[in-house]
């Protein structure tokens, strides 16, 4: 099992930045991929940022270019920075955890609220 423990939600107006943090614990081996992801009301959950155990780094078209995701490995912790921030952002932002593109451990999200 790994467990994910999200923290950095807050309230910001646009054009401002927020960091999110993500700190994994557990059985770590069994990981190759961290990642952001949304779900803001009345929507599905979609994806933001991701970051694998290669370093390979991958981006919703939406926030490429305001948004990056960057792992500490010596911490087990991957970061999302958001700049720029939209009111469209607004969303409860969910870590999430798994191997390739399937995500089997969710975290219990975070709430970002931008304000016009």
């Amino acid at each position: 099992q790994v467990q994910l423990v999200e923290s950095g939600g807050s309230l910001v107006q646009a054009g401002g930045s927020l960091r999110l943090s993500c700190a994994a614990s557990g059985s770590i081996f069994s990981i190759n991929t961290m990642g952001w992801y949304r779900q803001a009301p009345g929507k599905q959950r979609e994806l933001v940022a991701t970051w694998t155990s290669v370093g390979s780094t991958n981006y919703a078209r939406s926030v490429k270019g305001r948004f990056t995701i960057a792992r500490d490995n010596a911490k087990n912790t991957v970061y999302l920075q958001m700049n720029s921030l939209k009111p469209e952002d607004t969303a409860v932002y969910y870590c999430g955890a798994g191997w390739g593109t399937v995500v089997d451990y969710w975290g219990q999200g975070t709430q970002v609220t931008v304000s016009s």
